[in-house]
């Protein structure tokens, strides 16, 4: 492709992004919109009738399955194998972050993650990993291998889905609504001051 060898030495961790963020994207869509999950349109829907120990469907066992081995691959990837890059530091503690509610949200049954499927990536993913990054800081190989409408195109997408539905759908739910269906919800303060953090991310990366 008459790639820059900089360029070249990306392409590798592009690409793996790539098919990851698309078929995890798929997967988000198939979950709330072919399944009978109400999560996208009704959010605090996760909280009604949450129970201690309760059932995790299959499908969103699956999700969480997926999405907690790719997070704990990329805090290896990020520190050991992928181009360091200014804001690495960053993306290391995001990972953490997000890897620690993945867990802690699957072993709660909290649901979690079926609502952030809903808000912060639907259209993000491909488009960022296409870019040759995976939440923000724009790639040296985005200037080679991504399409200029493409590139437009991502910045009114993170702003959409990452600081605009993930407040209303994600932290709205999180910090309102989980109180009205559950008062005394356990770990309360803990999953939405990571939620928080995950949110300030979004906007330095957005900046």
């Amino acid at each position: 492709c008459n790639l820059q060898p900089k360029d070249a030495a990306k392409m590798p961790e592009s690409a793996w992004k790539l098919l990851f963020y698309t078929l995890s994207w798929s997967y988000g869509i198939y979950l709330l919109f072919f399944t009978d999950y109400p999560f996208f349109y009704d959010p605090p829907s996760v909280f009604y009738d949450w129970k201690k120990g309760m059932e995790v469907p299959t499908d969103i066992a699956i999700a969480y399955l997926l999405q907690c081995s790719f997070y704990g691959h990329s805090i290896y990837a990020t520190a050991y194998m992928d181009t360091w890059r200014k804001d690495s530091v960053v993306m290391l503690l995001h990972h953490v972050v997000t890897l620690t509610l993945i867990a802690l949200s699957y072993a709660f049954r909290r649901r979690l993650l079926s609502l952030s499927l809903s808000s912060s990536s639907l259209l993000l993913g491909p488009c960022s990993a296409s870019r040759g990054d995976s939440q923000g800081a724009p790639g040296v190989v985005a200037q080679s291998s991504c399409p200029s409408p493409l590139r437009a195109f991502s910045l009114p997408c993170r702003f959409w889905f990452r600081l605009y539905w993930f407040p209303l759908k994600v932290l709205y739910t999180t910090c309102h609504s989980s109180l009205q269906s559950v008062p005394n919800i356990p770990f309360y303060f803990f999953f939405n001051a990571l939620l928080l953090i995950l949110t300030l991310m979004n906007i330095y990366w957005f900046l």
